[in-house]
């Protein structure tokens, strides 16, 4: 199994995931980070530092963000790797609590 980043993340892009990650399987994209499922050994240890809980384990995600499970596959091999804390977009405390953000996402 692997971990996903779900739409929580979109517009936000907080990093504080990407410092714990033993295996560097986070990309970047322009709005939104994604896990690379080929690289996540499934350690978990991401999990508690999403400031959103964008991130869950692949049979955690909820019904309603399914999508991310594939999206995470396929943007992983497009977008380029990102190893270190970064600050967050400049708006994203006021896109912390929307929903419904999938249409927001920018896949550069």
């Amino acid at each position: 199994m692997t971990h996903v980043v779900t739409e929580s993340c979109i517009r936000c892009k907080f990093t504080d995931c990407v410092d714990v990650c033993p295996v560097d399987c986070f990309r970047e994209g322009p709005n939104m980070l994604v896990i690379d499922p080929d690289e996540c050994i499934d350690c978990a240890v991401c999990i508690p530092e999403c400031p959103v809980e964008a991130i869950q384990a692949e049979e955690d995600v909820p019904a309603d963000q399914q999508k991310f499970i594939a999206l995470n596959a396929e943007l992983a091999a497009l977008w380029p790797s990102i190893t270190r804390t970064k600050e967050a977009l400049p708006d994203a405390e006021s896109w912390r609590e929307v929903k419904d953000k999938l249409e927001q996402l920018d896949r550069g």
